[in-house]
């Protein structure tokens, strides 16, 4: 699955409405990133799955909604009005603890947690452009993961910015530091990947 430039035009959230197919189409500042085929692999599917899985057995009782792709989660930059917000990303996995966010579009506004699961043709899309936009709109928490090197890289938001990510290997168990008392156990994560 390869992210390439839609064209060159400035889109809103309106042209996004327009253009937009089901899966992987995203909105950064006003410029359009489409995904073309393939699909994301069975190994990422897998991750997705089982994090999604293991998050909602944590958060059973807590008034929290985990989300995965693909949701619309819009990131305005201000108090603009939905059809003129310039940034809508699709996170594979994601937290939301303020159920005000939510409605019938996705999401308005940002997640606590964020987990990207990042292959060799959107890895760099999702280091630079999606974490950039994730900073700038408050995420807490982003974990891009690496199946391939079986790493996770953590960014924690401190002061409005990320501070020095920290590299760890997926294994043992790792806890989220944007919503608490939920941890997931990497073991279970690889033993779901084909």
């Amino acid at each position: 699955m390869t992210v390439l430039k839609r064209d060159t035009h400035y889109h809103t959230y309106a042209d996004y409405l327009e253009w937009s197919r089901t899966y992987g189409d995203e909105l950064i500042d006003g410029t359009a990133y489409v995904r073309e085929p393939p699909s994301p692999s069975l190994s990422h599917q897998e991750i997705v799955v089982e994090l999604c899985r293991q998050l909602g057995n944590a958060l059973e009782d807590q008034p929290c909604r985990v989300c995965v792709a693909p949701l619309d989660v819009r990131l305005p930059k201000s108090t603009e009005e939905d059809d003129q917000v310039d940034t809508v990303v699709q996170p594979d996995v994601f937290i939301v603890s303020d159920l005000r966010k939510l409605d019938t579009r996705g999401v308005r506004g940002a997640p606590d947690w964020v987990a990207e699961v990042l292959s060799p043709s959107t890895a760099r899309h999702n280091r630079t452009l999606k974490l950039s936009a994730y900073e700038r709109a408050g995420v807490r928490e982003v974990w891009l993961i690496d199946p391939v090197d079986l790493t996770v890289t953590i960014y924690l938001l401190e002061a409005g910015r990320y501070g020095r990510a920290t590299l760890l290997e997926l294994k043992g168990r790792t806890q989220l530091t944007a919503v608490p008392g939920v941890t997931i156990d990497w073991a279970r994560v690889l033993a779901k990947m084909s």
